[in-house]
C-alpha cells in the first residue's frame, strides 16, 4: 500500500492577482510534486524562476490559482503551524539574547503560547540545548550584534526547529556566508535533520549544497517557474565533506548545471 505523500502539489498554478490570471500569466505553473514523510529536497535553479514563490505555496502564505496543495494530509489553506523556516537574511530581534530569539516561536504558536510562562523554564533548556548542538554554546546569552553572520544563521535555524515543526523550508539560508562557514552548516544541518528526519524544502543557488544535502534535486525552469528536471542524488549516506571532491559527486553537480545552462540559453 501506497503511504500518502506529506507534500502533495497536484497541477498547482499561481497568479499574483486576477488581472495576470485573465491575462493567462502566472509565476508558477503546473506544478506537480510528491514528497515522502522524512524527505530531504532541493530546489535549484535560475534567479526568477519562481523558487521564492513555490516556498510561498508550500507554507501555505500564499494559495494556488488552479491545483491543490496537501500537507501532511490536510490541504493547504493558510500559513502551516507545523513547519519552520528560515531565510538568507537571519534577521534577528537586535534587542533580544540569542536564547530569547530562539524561544520567540513558542512564544507566538500554540499549543506553545498559552504554556509558556508556566514552562519557561523547560522551554528556555529546550533552547539553549539546542544551541549547543549547532556549537554556539557560551553564546546563548549574547546579543546578535556579538554572533558572526554564520553564528546568527546557526541561531536562526535553531529558531526555525525549536517548535518541533514536521517539515523545515530553507530559502537561500547560506547565500550570505564564505564557503568555509557554508560547508560547516551544510553538516550542522546534515546532523539534526539526520537525528529527527523532519522533511526539509530547500531552496538554493549552490548546486554543490543540493547534491550534498538532499535526496532528491528539482530543477526550475523560468518564467513561468515549472519543474523540468527530477535528479534522485544516489550518494550514500552519513555524506562526508571529502565526497564534494570525488567524480561521482561532481559528475551529478555539472549534470544539474547543464540543465540550468541549457534553460539560460532557451529564455530570454
Amino acid at each position: 500500500m501506497n503511504t500518502p505523500a506529506f507534500v502533495d502539489f497536484r497541477d498547482v498554478w499561481l497568479a499574483y492577482n486576477d488581472e495576470l490570471r485573465a491575462q493567462n500569466q502566472f509565476a508558477v505553473e503546473a506544478i506537480d510534486l510528491q514528497v515522502q514523510q522524512g524527505e530531504f529536497i532541493a530546489i535549484v535553479g535560475p534567479s526568477g524562476c519562481g523558487k521564492s514563490t513555490f516556498m510561498k505555496l508550500a507554507t501555505g502564505l500564499k494559495m494556488p490559482s488552479k491545483g491543490s496543495i496537501r500537507i501532511d494530509g490536510q490541504p493547504a489553506t493558510g500559513p502551516l503551524k507545523i513547519s519552520g523556516m528560515a531565510f538568507q537574511a537571519p534577521s534577528l530581534l537586535p534587542w533580544r539574547t540569542t536564547v530569547d530569539n530562539v524561544l520567540l516561536p513558542l512564544e507566538i504558536v500554540e499549543p506553545y503560547r498559552s504554556q509558556f510562562k508556566a514552562k519557561r523554564k523547560e522551554f528556555e533548556q529546550r533552547a539553549r540545548q539546542l544551541l549547543q548542538k549547532v556549537g554556539l554554546a557560551g553564546y546563548e546569552d549574547k546579543f546578535p550584534w556579538q554572533l558572526s553572520g554564520g553564528m546568527q544563521q546557526r541561531a536562526s535555524i535553531c529558531r526555525a526547529l525549536i517548535h518541533e515543526p514536521k517539515m523545515l523550508l530553507l530559502d537561500e539560508p547560506f547565500g550570505a556566508l564564505d564557503a568555509f562557514t557554508r560547508e560547516e552548516l551544510w553538516c550542522i544541518l546534515r546532523d539534526l535533520w539526520t537525528e529527527q528526519r523532519f522533511n526539509v524544502i530547500l531552496v538554493t543557488h549552490d548546486l554543490r549544497e543540493s547534491v550534498f544535502l538532499a535526496d532528491t534535486v528539482y530543477v526550475m525552469g523560468k518564467s513561468p517557474g515549472r519543474f523540468i528536471v527530477k535528479k534522485q542524488i544516489e550518494l550514500p549516506r552519513p555524506r562526508e565533506l571529502e565526497l564534494t571532491y570525488t567524480p561521482a559527486f561532481t559528475d551529478i553537480v555539472h549534470e544539474l548545471r547543464g540543465h540550468i545552462g541549457s534553460i539560460r540559453k532557451t529564455t530570454p
